[in-house]
């Protein structure tokens, strides 16, 4: 019994961001589900990406936590439009959430919009939001045996970040391994490497998501 209800649920989901895809494709947006556990760095990427491509696209921002804003306001100091949901306990954003942010937005303005999942290496890789692509963070200090344990993700991905790089050497993490069981999974994952505090690799993660929007965009 069990099982059918998860399945009841996912599928509701799924048609509810199958309608999020469509209004999104209307409007010529290319949409970001960004995930990775708590502290791997996502809004540090957030931010980065909108420095890097602000100056040619629209850009907006969805911030998923279960409670507080901080990640929002750090966000809104950069002068993006962004709106805060908070789940109350939930471990991801579903489609349902991001729909009833829409009249908080402009979509005639926005290019490219993101959303940052709640923290969690499980539940957000398995709720479509309406998303073009998911993209992850494996940062240095969880571990290379990341992969193994949570492959959903990793294999739901479009681009696997590897970051805090910076701290190679102060941290036990095998990259040869991650990058080889990532493949593993996902044969078609674009992997960077990258630290977002000193901004090494990441103009290569930001010509990829550029060329990316626009083959979307043709």
């Amino acid at each position: 019994m069990k099982v059918t209800v998860v399945k009841n649920v996912l599928d509701a989901n799924n048609r509810i961001a199958d309608d999020n895809r469509k209004l999104f494709d209307g409007h010529k947006m290319f949409v970001i589900n960004l995930m990775s556990s708590p502290g791997a760095g996502k809004t540090s990427l957030v931010e980065r990406t909108i420095t890097a491509l602000r100056d040619k696209y629209g850009i907006a921002v969805i911030e998923g936590d279960i409670q507080d804003t901080f990640d929002a306001d750090r966000i809104a100091k950069l002068g993006i439009p962004v709106v805060q949901i908070n789940t109350g306990g939930a471990c991801h954003i579903d489609g349902n959430m991001i729909r009833e942010t829409f009249p908080s937005f402009d979509f005639s303005k926005i290019d490219l919009l993101i959303v940052e999942n709640v923290g969690n290496l499980v539940c957000p890789a398995e709720f479509k939001v309406g998303e073009n692509i998911k993209v992850m963070l494996l940062s240095t200090p969880e571990g290379a045996d990341k992969p193994a344990k949570y492959p959903l993700m990793f294999q739901e991905s479009s681009a696997l970040l590897i970051n805090k790089m910076d701290l190679m050497a102060y941290v036990d993490f095998d990259l040869e391994k991650a990058r080889r069981d990532s493949l593993a999974l996902n044969k078609d994952l674009n992997i960077f490497e990258v630290s977002c505090k000193t901004g090494a690799g990441l103009d290569a993660w930001v010509a990829w998501l550029d060329r990316q929007i626009d083959a979307f965009k043709k």
